[in-house]
C-alpha cells in the first residue's frame, strides 16, 4: 500500500506562491526601511524598575499613573506573578528613578507598594546585543547552508536558506509593520523559527532526494509534487499542534513572553507555508533533475588487470 494515495499538484501553485512570497518580502522590507524596528531597552539602552503589590496590580492603572507623572514611554508589564510589576523606561540612568516612579504609582493607591529592582541598560550595551545577535543570525544560516551543501546537495542549500531568509525577514517585518517591540525574548524566537523551518524542510528535502532516486518515470514537477504530498500529513500535524501550544502562551502566558509566542506564530505559520512552496520552488528554479542526486559509481579499491 502506498504511503500516500493521492498527489497533490502543488507545484502548479508556484508562481501564485512566488508572487504572494514576493509581495509578503516588500511589505516586510518596505516597513522596516520606513518605520524601522521598535527596537526594545534590551537593544536601545535604558531603565527597568521593579514593584511588587501586595494585591494583583491593575496595569492599565499604573500606565495612567505613569503618564500623569510625565513616563510617558513606559512600559508596564507583569513579572511572573500578578503582584510584581516590571516597568521598562527610556529615560537616562538616575540613581533615583525608582523612588521617583514608586512615588508615582502610590498615588491614590491604598496599598503598599515595595521597590525591588532599579538597573540601567546602557546605549552601549544594548548596541553590543544587537551586534552579537545580527551575526549570530547570519552565522545560523550560514552554517545550515554548509550542512545542507554536505548532506544533500548545493542546491538542496541554496533552497533551505532561501525558505529560512524568507521567514526570518517576513517575522522582523511583522513585528516592524505592527510596532511590537522587539527585545531579545523575540530575537531567541526568530532563531527558534531557523531551527523548526530548517527541520521540516530537512524532512521535505530528503524525502525529494528519495524520490528523484527511486522513481524512474515522471518529470521534476511530478517528483516534486509526489514528495511534499507524502510529507504533508506530517508538516500538517507538527505544526498545527506546535500552533496549539504557541496560541495558549501567547493568551495565558503574560506579558513577558508576548513577543517570544507572536513571533513563534508567525514563524511556524510562514515556515511551514516556506518548506513546502519557497525551498521546493528553488530548487524547479534552479533546473534540479536526477543527474544532481544520482550517487557518483564507486570505484574498485584496487584495479583488477584484464587476463590475457
Amino acid at each position: 500500500m502506498s504511503e500516500q494515495s493521492k498527489t497533490y499538484n502543488f507545484m502548479g501553485f508556484r508562481k501564485l506562491a512566488t508572487w504572494f512570497s514576493a509581495i509578503l518580502l516588500i511589505i516586510s522590507i518596505g516597513s522596516m526601511a520606513v518605520q524601522g524596528i521598535k527596537l526594545g531597552l534590551d537593544f536601545t539602552g535604558g531603565s527597568l524598575v521593579e514593584v511588587g503589590y501586595e494585591q494583583d496590580a491593575d496595569l492599565g492603572k499604573i500606565r495612567t499613573q505613569l503618564q500623569a507623572a510625565g513616563f510617558n514611554d513606559a512600559v508596564v508589564q507583569t513579572f511572573g506573578a500578578p503582584t510584581d510589576i516590571l516597568i521598562r523606561l527610556g529615560a537616562d540612568h538616575d540613581p533615583q528613578l525608582g523612588d521617583k516612579v514608586l512615588a508615582a504609582l502610590q498615588v491614590d493607591e491604598a496599598q503598599s507598594i515595595e521597590l525591588r529592582r532599579n538597573e540601567f541598560v546602557g546605549a552601549q550595551v544594548g548596541e553590543e546585543l544587537r551586534e552579537q545577535g545580527g551575526l549570530g543570525l547570519l552565522l545560523a544560516l550560514f552554517m545550515i547552508m554548509v550542512y545542507v551543501a554536505f548532506r544533500f546537495q548545493f542546491k538542496f542549500s541554496v533552497g533551505a536558506v532561501a525558505a529560512l531568509a524568507h521567514d526570518v525577514i517576513i517575522v522582523v517585518g511583522f513585528f516592524s509593520l505592527f510596532q511590537i517591540e522587539f527585545d531579545l525574548t523575540v530575537l531567541a524566537a526568530v532563531l527558534a523559527v531557523i531551527g523548526y523551518s530548517l527541520n521540516d524542510t530537512i524532512v521535505v528535502a530528503d524525502r525529494i532526494r528519495e524520490n528523484f532516486r527511486k522513481m524512474r518515470k515522471g518529470s521534476a514537477i511530478e517528483i516534486m509534487d509526489t514528495s511534499l504530498s507524502q510529507t504533508l500529513s506530517r508538516t500538517l500535524m507538527t505544526s498545527f499542534t506546535t500552533l496549539l501550544v504557541l496560541a495558549a502562551l501567547a493568551l495565558f502566558g503574560g506579558e513577558m513572553i508576548h513577543g517570544f509566542a507572536i513571533a513563534l506564530l508567525v514563524g511556524v505559520t510562514i515556515g511551514t507555508y516556506s518548506s513546502i512552496y519557497v525551498s521546493a520552488n528553488a530548487l524547479i528554479m534552479m533546473g534540479i533533475c536526477k543527474e544532481d542526486l544520482i550517487p557518483p559509481p564507486k570505484e574498485d579499491e584496487e584495479g583488477v588487470d584484464e587476463l590475457p
